[in-house]
């Protein structure tokens, strides 16, 4: 097609949101959302992460997002493997041993919905031999990690699910918990950080890292109390018993991960392909980004407040000619397809520098 009404191509772009850190949007339950349809639409193409896609029992499908764990996203990005686009899983269940009865059977009726009212295939169903032994830490900053005493278990319970034909994976641990901690009050006021997303973190990277098939993870919590003053961005949580029903929609359609060294088909993504990174400014230090600059790849840095303070200029990158600070997701999706559209961002700016001749 020619002349107006032609549409370029997608232009593939990673919009990263780290976990656990605090971000004003994306820190919370699926907040992360809007944003990126925004950048779906303007894209045409958009490699993102569960904590972006999460809402809980909220979810927001669509054949433009590509649903990517974190390590998967790092090996792509390093040139280490490949995402090709699917039909959809066999997702595997993966239940923590720790998970009292009637918890269990809530997830397990969430698993039977997807099924009967989405039409997934999920199954089967393997619970780890011990309890998984999940630890909730915050740092000194007060950035959520946590550790997990028995990742044998884990990995065990992974083998048995893929050697029974799961091609993803979705897992359930059982995490502690303080209804009255001060930490969960100000996160459901909006000024708190997500004390849970650390440990969801390296459960699902040591997953991914294991078996490279699509994983994700919910973790196993009691119904809290009603909180009238809930902050918006926390609310997808209160909506039922469990946080399964959005991983396990994200992992249906979730890419393959192939090495890069696989036989290769032309629908396939790699980072050669990719257009743009979408990141928070103050939060530029992960793998991704750091091979985003090796291979001077558009960086978008929006402005999204978090614990973090890993800028532009502490990194010493002022002189990047692909940085393009943007002061929302709203106008990084405007900048994403300007590059879509080969337009220059430069000449969107005002004052417009004249041309420098070389000498």
């Amino acid at each position: 097609m020619s002349g107006p009404d032609r549409c370029a191509a997608p232009f593939p772009t990673l919009l990263l949101v780290p976990t656990g850190i605090g971000c004003q949007i994306g820190g919370f339950a699926g907040d992360a959302l809007p944003s990126a349809r925004l950048l779906a639409a303007a894209s045409g193409c958009l490699i993102t992460h569960p904590n972006v896609m999460n809402g809980a029992a909220l979810y927001w499908s669509d054949p433009r997002i590509h649903y990517v764990e974190g390590y998967a996203i790092d090996r792509f990005m390093v040139g280490d493997w490949r995402l090709r686009s699917v039909r959809g899983h066999r997702i595997g269940l993966l239940l923590d041993a720790a998970i009292e009865p009637e918890l269990r059977h809530r997830h397990l009726q969430v698993a039977d919905a997807c099924r009967a009212s989405l039409g997934l295939e999920i199954g089967p169903v393997v619970t780890s031999d011990v309890s998984l032994g999940v630890h909730l830490e915050l740092g000194e900053s007060g950035i959520s990690s946590g550790t997990l005493e028995r990742p044998d278990a884990l990995l065990r319970a992974g083998d048995q699910l893929k050697a029974a034909g799961a091609t993803a994976i979705a897992v359930v641990t059982r995490f502690p918990e303080d209804p009255h901690s001060e930490a969960l009050a100000a996160y459901r006021h909006g000024s708190g950080v997500d004390a849970l997303a650390g440990a969801e973190a390296v459960i699902s990277h040591l997953l991914v890292r294991h078996l490279q098939i699509p994983c994700a993870h919910a973790p196993a919590l009691s119904p809290l109390p009603l909180e009238p003053e809930l902050d918006p961005r926390a609310a997808a949580e209160e909506l039922g018993y469990t946080f399964l029903a959005c991983v396990l929609v994200g992992l249906s359609r979730a890419p393959t991960l192939l090495s890069a060294e696989a036989s290769a088909h032309g629908s396939d993504l790699s980072v050669e392909h990719l257009g743009a990174v979408v990141v928070p400014a103050d939060a530029l230090g992960g793998e991704p980004v750091l091979a985003c600059l090796e291979q001077n790849i558009p960086l978008i840095t929006v402005a999204n407040p978090s614990l973090l303070t890993v800028t532009a200029q502490a990194l010493g990158l002022k002189s990047y000619a692909q940085l393009l600070p943007a002061a929302s997701y709203a106008e990084a999706a405007g900048l994403v397809l300007a590059l879509r559209e080969g337009v220059s961002p430069a000449s969107l700016q005002r004052p417009l520098s004249g041309l420098q001749e070389l000498l």
